[in-house]
């Protein structure tokens, strides 16, 4: 009913355009299915913000006393003989393999190496699943996640620990960027940018329960165990989840592609005898273009996609590289750590509801900008003005800033890029933003320097963001592409249409 009026609305029957909406002509842009669809992945996001977040409590701000230090200083070095303050937290990897003086630096370099993993299952799990389909690669992580995350729990050494952790960002890596293009492939035009910016809201719930596990589960083995056990409901993913037809389609598996569309038409109470039709005829036109599967390489091919994923990984690389940062900054703040933590994944929640009205009438390009100046902006005040009140409202207005441009540049990128490298795009930006994330703990440490050095660091990058951003195309609107010809074409295409018109 809303699909038809929508449909409707949108452009006129011209060929192209039928040919790019088959989907949504055939299963509505949003009924029963997709929101059964969306329940399902999004379940996914709790974990991936558990063990994306875990750090924070694996590695808790710990004192310690050096019995064999006279002036029983928390800091003095080398302290063969620490003993630990267990008043807060009776166990963590601090503690259990002394990762002080010297050997402090391991515990950065194990979250460093989880981000990594994230990093190369980005991308791994994001060509995989373009050459082989969403559904496998996404069992597969499913899969390493729940294993390698309670297999963590009990290893008795630090490296072995740190190797098992690199598994489980691979899954984290691999989970996200796949889990969110199978929705985005299901969900019509008129519901993906509200859906790309819920889709973050279980990582800002988990974000928010993460302190709750840590409250009960004051020794980090138990608590890697009680963040990792919840995941094995997604090991029911095996019978339920869907392959996407778009996929099926583009690689021309043809017969499979229209039993899913009949049962997703089915449950969304719409008409099914034209499917088999629609479907073959939609396939001929796109065999006359020659469609392949695409690989990470077709991204740089042809200067217009060149430009676009250069473009849009600059803007993944900066937002993570501010949130995790500035995230991080803030943080350094004194207090009680579970609130902190609590409050500032509040903050974040925000941001990504402030989002959706924002999708609804501003264009993604728009916002890319303004919230890229915003975040810039706010961070060279930072910069001259004294630590305090002032201080703490400018880095939240930064942090929250940062996310809004994470939420949209998902969404973002899914539009821009077409169905055969759309995961290989996804995946190779989910890389960058991770680089950002492994840049940040470097900048902050130029607070040794000079205390404004780290806010001015981080304000180069979105400032740079925005200005690059005006070199993408728009894409609020427009139907998802599905062979490298149509986008190579998509920037370039919009004015000589207007032109005609």
């Amino acid at each position: 009913m809303e699909l038809q009026d929508n449909k409707e609305n949108g452009v006129s029957s011209s060929q192209p355009e039928p040919k790019q909406d088959l989907i949504q002509r055939v299963t509505g842009s949003f009924g029963k299915y997709q929101l059964y669809l969306c329940l399902l992945i999004f379940l996914t996001k709790f974990p991936v913000a558990f063990h994306q977040m875990a750090i924070i409590f694996l590695s808790p701000k710990v004192e310690y006393t050096c019995l064999d230090n006279s002036s029983n200083d928390t800091s003095s070095c080398p302290c063969p003989n620490p003993e630990y303050d267990k008043s807060l937290f009776t166990n963590t990897i601090i503690m259990e393999w002394d990762l002080i003086c010297d050997r402090k630096w391991l515990t950065s370099f194990t979250q460093t190496l989880f981000q990594l993993g994230t990093l190369l299952g980005s991308v791994l799990f994001g060509m995989a699943s373009d050459r082989f389909g969403r559904k496998i690669p996404l069992l597969v992580a499913v899969v390493i996640q729940v294993s390698m995350g309670i297999i963590a729990a009990y290893v008795p050494e630090f490296w072995t620990f740190t190797f098992i952790r690199f598994l489980v960002g691979m899954s984290v890596g691999g989970t996200m960027v796949t889990g969110f293009v199978i929705i985005m492939e299901f969900v019509g035009t008129k519901y993906r940018d509200v859906i790309s910016a819920i889709y973050q809201v279980p990582f800002n719930l988990g974000h928010m329960l993460l302190p709750v596990f840590a409250y009960f589960c004051r020794d980090f083995q138990q608590f890697q165990f009680a963040i990792s056990v919840p995941a094995i409901i997604l090991l029911l993913y095996f019978f339920i989840l869907p392959e996407t037809a778009r996929w099926l389609i583009a690689v021309k598996r043809t017969d499979e592609a229209i039993l899913i569309l009949e049962r997703v038409a089915k449950v969304n109470n719409r008409p099914t005898e034209n499917i088999r039709r629609d479907v073959e005829m939609y396939q001929d036109s796109i065999e006359k273009s020659e469609l392949k599967k695409g690989n990470i390489l077709d991204l740089f091919r042809t200067p217009n996609l060149r430009k676009n994923i250069a473009a849009m990984s600059f803007n993944w690389l900066t937002c993570s590289y501010c949130f995790y940062g500035v995230s991080q900054y803030v943080g350094q703040l004194s207090g009680n750590v579970f609130v902190n933590v609590a409050a500032s994944a509040s903050v974040t929640l925000l941001g990504t509801l402030a989002s959706i009205p924002l999708m609804k009438v501003i264009g993604r390009k728009t916002i890319l900008i303004v919230f890229n100046f915003i975040c810039a902006l706010c961070l060279l005040v930072l910069s001259v003005i004294p630590e305090g009140v002032g201080s703490v409202i400018c880095a939240s207005i930064g942090v929250v800033a940062s996310f809004i441009v994470f939420v949209v540049v998902y969404l973002y990128c899914t539009e821009l890029f077409p169905t055969v490298v759309r995961n290989a795009a996804l995946g190779f930006s989910s890389m960058m933003a991770r680089v950002g994330s492994m840049l940040a703990p470097f900048v902050i440490e130029m607070r040794d320097v000079a205390i404004w050095m780290p806010p001015v660091a981080f304000a180069i990058f979105p400032l740079i963001a925005a200005c690059i951003t005006f070199l993408l195309p728009e894409t609020k609107g427009c139907e998802l592409m599905t062979t490298i010809e149509e986008g190579e074409q998509f920037g370039k295409k919009k004015p000589s249409s207007d032109k005609k018109g």
